[in-house]
């Protein structure tokens, strides 16, 4: 009896194992295609996912801490203990690894470090995340433009002609080529094997800035000049500057040192493929394919895991109850996100927009600054019914928070007021919108979301439903575009609302505050010039200064004490003018094969880390 027992035991395990299919493939379900494979320019999931297993860091995350970090690139984490960081918190010193190869073959210096981030500040593309190391570098300036008229004295259109990309005269040119020498090469500097970053302010979250997303991916120097991007000299930098991101040599290629190889990315099928890179320094990877696969509908995602044909897939929640049963589909839940799904208002929609109908308020589209009313602004956000969506669409795993901050981080406050639904209140607003003019006469728009996100979907289904019932004058089309088209749209400030979500770049308020509400914020700067004014208009309630200024002296201010106090008074008035609102925080959840292995949370981090990944029954 015990023979046929342990007989028994080992056939199951070799049915076991023989289901683990192509152990050293992995296939991942997604919603959306990157967008760029430029780190510069790339914002978003989809593309930050790609770049992170193609490039390597200075420094990773320790696992799933935020403030825990492990060397890469670098030798050794700077702290000041090390005498790594100086003491005033502003210098930090990075050793770089010897012995990295690029997957050009080309071998890492610290000059390719140097090279990196300051073609990042020369290029800093528009709505891109290079912000954040112009915070860091230069203060008070967000960008290159905003730095060059802040520190020069002259607009980027006195120096630099539109049309052709050259200086406006020779003495422009002269101002711009002392600006790089002054300003931009100072920043990063290599001295022997280090590279020493120089910070206008101390900055205690500048190493998460470099560590969590793509923007920290360094670039092969050689590589990048040999395939157009910008050459490393001082003459003609100017003309690197905020190029489209399909002029980029990198938008579809990678010049990265990562576990994993590019091998092609199929635009049309939806697909990224990544070959495990066989020199790579810490030893090549033990999943030697990914496949990265945009599968817009759930039932083909279903189908596809339950088959064993997909290992990973994103599952929207409502539908997690048709897999808990299955042994063979692991599902981890609770997971800690620092991530917001957030309705934005755009101020002032581009002329032309195809999604704002006429264009007027004539019952037939919405005018182009339709959202500066903030009548309307309230009474939309009135509109939205917060707890049914994440009951209903979320299946519970979502959180209201009051404004565009996770509660965990600093500036945090469960008192202030949540965002609420309710009928009366927004049928009080829409009538005094527009002086009654809009109860009367109604408005069509087109709410866009990006396809396959059934969240955003059901978000504006519901908010066209209830806009409906109010008044039936009141008309919203729902439409599904691609994830590019989504982007770029929002970007170019087309889409009157906007219905998205934002993972935290670095755990620090600022980056979620600065972000959403101030006019040069990633967010902020799409929502027009109207919005601009009203951000830099000096607020009573702030003793006279503006949003702006109030979220600039926030995030300069040390004292943690005193920013909690700044970010409440900065909530408070954003929630009162009703400047968008948070849906929900997100609580994450995980699909996968149970077969997937080593698999870590990390908020920040952009989708998987598959160098640490593998396949196994055990």
């Amino acid at each position: 009896m015990r023979k046929f027992l342990l007989v028994g035991v080992l056939i199951i395990a070799i049915l076991s194992f023989a289901a683990v299919k192509d152990p050293e493939t992995l296939v991942s379900l997604a919603i959306g295609d990157p967008s760029t494979l430029d780190p510069h320019r790339a914002y978003d999931l989809a593309s930050g996912e790609v770049i992170y297993n193609v490039y390597d860091m200075l420094l990773e995350y320790d696992g799933s801490s935020l403030s825990k970090f492990l060397p890469r690139l670098a030798e050794e984490v700077p702290t000041v203990e090390n005498g790594l960081i100086s003491p005033d918190g502003k210098t930090y010193k990075f050793k770089i690894r010897k012995g990295v190869k690029f997957h050009s073959g080309n071998e890492l210096t610290p000059y390719d470090v140097e090279y990196t981030f300051e073609r990042a500040l020369i290029g800093d593309p528009g709505g891109g995340p290079i912000w954040m190391f112009y915070e860091v570098f230069f203060g008070k300036y967000f960008g290159l433009k905003d730095a060059v008229k802040g520190l020069t004295g002259h607009a980027w259109s006195e120096l630099v002609n539109i049309d052709t990309g050259e200086p406006t005269s020779p003495e422009a040119k002269k101002i711009l080529e002392d600006f790089y020498k002054k300003y931009i090469d100072p920043v990063v500097e290599v001295d022997g094997d280090y590279v020493v970053f120089h910070l206008a302010e101390p900055k205690a979250y500048f190493l998460n800035i470099i560590t969590g997303s793509s923007w920290g991916a360094i670039l092969d120097s050689k590589k990048a000049k040999e395939i157009g991007l910008w050459d490393g000299k001082v003459d003609g930098w100017w003309k690197y500057h905020d190029w489209k991101k399909e002029d980029s040599p990198l938008h579809l290629t990678e010049i990265g040192s990562g576990p994993y190889i590019l091998d092609r990315w199929d635009r049309t099928e939806g697909k990224v493929i990544l070959k495990a890179f066989e020199d790579y320094w810490r030893g090549p990877a033990k999943l030697k394919n990914i496949v990265i696969w945009v599968v817009s509908e759930w039932s083909t995602r279903k189908a596809m895991l339950e088959k064993g044909d997909a290992d990973v897939v994103i599952a929207p929640t409502q539908y997690l109850s048709q897999l808990r049963d299955n042994p063979d589909i692991e599902i981890i839940d609770n997971l800690p996100r620092a991530t917001v799904n957030t309705i934005s208002f755009i101020w002032q929609v581009k002329a032309g927009s195809p999604y704002a109908g006429s264009g007027k308020l004539d019952g037939k589209g919405i005018p182009l600054d339709f959202f500066s009313d903030k009548n309307v602004r309230l009474a939309f956000l009135r509109s939205i019914n917060y707890q049914k969506i994440i009951d209903d669409v979320m299946d519970g795993y979502g959180m209201i928070v009051p404004a565009i901050l996770p509660k965990g981080f600093l500036g945090y406050d469960d008192s202030l007021p949540k965002p609420r639904f309710s009928i009366e209140e927004a049928t009080k607003y829409f009538k005094r919108a527009f002086r009654g003019q809009l109860w009367r006469k109604g408005f069509k728009m087109i709410v866009l979301y990006n396809t396959g996100n059934e969240t955003r979907q059901k978000t504006a289904e519901l908010l066209a439903d209830t806009l409906k019932q109010i008044n039936p004058k009141f008309q919203i089309e729902t439409r599904g575009v691609q994830w590019p088209t989504y982007l770029d749209a929002r970007k170019n400030s087309k889409i009157p609302i906007y219905i998205g979500g934002w993972v935290a770049d670095y755990p620090d308020p600022n980056n979620f505050i600065y972000t959403f509400y101030h006019s040069n914020g990633t967010y902020g700067s799409f929502f027009g010039e109207k919005y601009k004014v009203f951000a830099n208009k000096p607020q009573a309630f702030f003793g006279g200064k503006s949003l702006n200024q109030m979220i600039e002296d926030a995030v300069a201010e040390t004292n943690p004490a005193k920013r909690q106090e700044m970010y409440v008074k900065i909530q408070q008035f954003v929630i009162r003018e009703g400047i968008g609102a948070p849906l929900f925080q997100t609580i994450g959840v995980r699909v996968q094969r149970s077969w997937v292995k080593g698999w870590v949370p990390n908020p920040i981090r952009p989708g998987d880390d598959y160098y640490k990944m593998w396949k196994s029954d055990k």
